[in-house]
């Protein structure tokens, strides 16, 4: 069976993630082929809307398919990983800019680069199982696949501490955040999914919705804006560690403390740029300049090791604190690339 099952049903285009037993990890091959069927579609008058969910309970997909990057990585082949992000970031940026209806589906686990083929589309629905979260500061790399665009326009500076702590969104913090749309219960996505096939459009969603479970992040938004309303690392650092008996604080210092500082750093600053200039190509171009030079110069094959490879937790950072990413170190990750 293949990991990606593309149809058409009636005058949508259904396209299934199917790697189950991977949590529906997305692969070079299922990008490109992915890319490759929207593209048609586009194109295609008899096409009106698209239609993506994906296979088992567990995950609609919690990420890239990342063992080849660090197999590739610890070779010494930096190129794979930069031709794959390129590829990827390739795809993001078409069902961003998708010129018809895009509708998907998500269950469980929706990380990293299933973000990026789901919460850019047009009408993205959640359920009382969806968690989607952004990771990436916690294996050394950053919120990439176009998700800094969506985190620059959070509500206040939630996006910053989402993109930091990679904490996960129910339903509720989901649409809250701007990352999801509609919530509506499991057991009625296969009855809402027959109907958008028979009218071809997405209208009657709204027929399926259901209440909106509370956006408990809502609570802690002031709190969140006044610690990370900064692009310096170092100052909210401080600032979590000045906050003195608060749970949720603590908390938070706790998970930025076990994350890449040389990450963190350049997220926000990848993330104040796209606040200056909101969009999706914005924030693919400042994505890339990070990513492109992860394997190489960054904490991503360390961040690995130590997470899904070893998974001892005792990242060895290359920058073992805040004080040591310097304007110069920063400078290295972020400069623009001479080509296109």
């Amino acid at each position: 069976m293949s990991d990606l099952i593309c149809r058409q049903e009636n005058t949508t285009g259904r396209i299934t993630l199917n790697r189950p037993d991977a949590l529906n990890a997305l692969t070079h091959d299922m990008c490109l082929e992915m890319e490759a069927q929207l593209r048609i579609w586009a194109d295609d008058p008899v096409i009106t809307q698209i239609l993506v969910d994906a296979s088992g309970d567990k995950a609609f997909s919690a990420g890239g398919d990342i063992q080849h990057l660090y197999d590739n990585g610890k070779k010494g082949d930096y190129a794979f990983g930069q031709k794959f992000w390129a590829d990827e970031y390739r795809l993001n940026h078409l069902i961003a800019s998708y010129p018809k209806p895009y509708v998907v589906f998500m269950q469980g686990f929706v990380m990293g680069g299933g973000v990026g083929v789901s919460c850019h589309g047009s009408h993205r629905i959640v359920g009382e199982t969806t968690q989607i979260a952004l990771p990436e500061c916690s294996i050394g790399l950053i919120p990439d696949v176009g998700s800094s665009y969506l985190l620059a326009k959070a509500p206040g500076h939630l996006g910053e501490y989402l993109g930091l702590t990679g904490v996960r969104m129910d339903a509720g913090n989901a649409v809250f955040a701007g990352f999801a749309d509609h919530f509506v219960q499991q057991d009625d996505w296969p009855q809402l999914m027959a109907q958008l096939i028979s009218d071809g459009h997405p209208r009657s969603i709204a027929s399926f919705e259901q209440t909106l479970p509370p956006a408990k992040l809502r609570d802690h938004l002031d709190h969140i804006n006044a610690v990370f309303n900064t692009s310096n690392l170092g100052e909210i650092m401080a600032r979590l560690a000045a906050v003195p008996n608060d749970e949720f604080m603590a908390k938070t210092y706790s998970s930025l403390s076990r994350s890449s500082p040389l990450s963190m750093a350049t997220s926000l600053r990848v993330i104040a740029a796209v606040r200056e200039s909101p969009s999706i190509e914005t924030a693919l171009d400042w994505e890339y300049r990070v990513t492109a030079r992860s394997t190489q110069y960054g904490d991503f094959l360390e961040g690995i090791r130590a997470a899904i490879i070893d998974k001892d937790r005792q990242p060895n950072w290359r920058l073992a604190s805040v004080d040591a990413v310097t304007a110069d170190e920063l400078a290295v990750m972020l400069a623009p690339f001479q080509t296109d």
